[in-house]
């Protein structure tokens, strides 16, 4: 009985906060990019990105590092204290809302599965100067996309390759190399776990910031964003691929309004931008984080009492 009330309390408190968070980042996160818009693009991705998980990654700290603990620690387990009928529900809740993301993300990874094999039949290997394998395939639609999350490659059609020329495949590759080195296709598949009614608007910008800030990645001047524009322009013309049918990142997709936005940006190009993404560090982030965590060292004990006191009342 003190494991069941243990694992009901800590799935309830779960519960709470996740969705309790998840409510507050649906109705607060258009101020927030509104706000972070005049930083580099790469850094507002990873912002927005981070904004998504922040529901799972509070209520995983919160329940791990607090509630558990403070369950084990103080509750008496000579006591034997019937179940109230709030935790018992909530903790059923929790346990569907978490097999319910496991499905969710293993039916995307076997769509995505069955997708990439009937793209990649009879493909061909390719010599590239970049670190990931380069595979040709048939089908002219998707023109570039990067595929696969422990084992990635990028595969390119036929008819993208002959429409574009040397300098214009290379930084299109840059692009989706881009995409490999930042996890892209593994943060689509953690969106699928998390996935919550109210979402589709952030998941929708980030999907956005994370295809600029990639193509920032794929430039170093003003010709070589040119060529990414020429190319995006030449294998938009062979069809787009939607962006959240597949754990990919396709190099042209829709809708046509992102498509226009990058194009016309990479066209804007200017070298303050490449400057603005070499001054922004990671320290600051970690700093904080070390700071944190200290200020919770320091009052952990206090912490466990007043979260052990919050979870007998949830229990009454």
């Amino acid at each position: 009985m003190f494991a069941a009330r243990g694992i009901a309390v800590s799935l309830s408190v779960f519960v709470m906060v996740y969705c309790v968070l998840s409510l507050a980042v649906c109705l607060a996160w258009r101020t927030v990019q509104s706000q972070v818009a005049r930083f580099p693009v790469r850094r507002v991705a990873d912002l927005l990105f981070a904004l998504r998980m922040f529901p799972l990654a509070t209520a995983v700290v919160i329940t791990a590092a607090f509630t558990v603990p403070s369950f084990v620690l103080l509750e008496p387990r000579a006591i034997e204290e019937p179940l109230g009928e709030i935790p018992l529900a909530l903790g059923i809740f929790g346990a569907a809302l978490g097999l319910f993301g496991v499905v969710n993300a293993g039916l995307a990874m076997r769509r995505a599965s069955r997708t990439i094999s009937t793209w990649t039949n009879a493909a061909q290997p390719l010599e590239s100067c970049a670190h990931i394998p380069v595979l040709r395939i048939s089908p002219a639609v998707p023109a570039m996309t990067a595929t696969g999350i422990v084992r990635p490659r990028v595969l390119l059609s036929a008819a993208a390759e002959s429409m574009l020329t040397a300098s214009e495949l290379h930084t299109a590759l840059n692009h989706e190399v881009a995409h490999v080195r930042r996890r892209d296709n593994l943060k689509k598949l953690l969106l699928r776990f998390v996935a919550f009614p109210g979402m589709s608007g952030l998941e929708t910008a980030w999907l956005e910031a994370t295809e600029m800030a990639a193509d920032d990645a794929a430039v170093s001047n003003a010709g070589e964003a040119l060529d990414l524009a020429a190319a995006l322009i030449k294998l938009s013309r062979l069809g787009p691929v939607e962006p959240p049918s597949d754990l990919t990142t396709a190099l042209v997709h829709s809708p046509a309004s992102v498509m226009n936005a990058r194009v016309e940006r990479l066209i804007a190009w200017s070298d303050d931008r490449l400057a603005s993404q070499r001054r922004s560090s990671p320290w600051y982030g970690l700093g904080a984080a070390l700071a944190t965590v200290a200020v919770f060292a320091v009052t952990y004990s206090q912490l466990l009492a007043r979260v052990h006191t919050a979870t007998e009342w949830l229990v009454r």
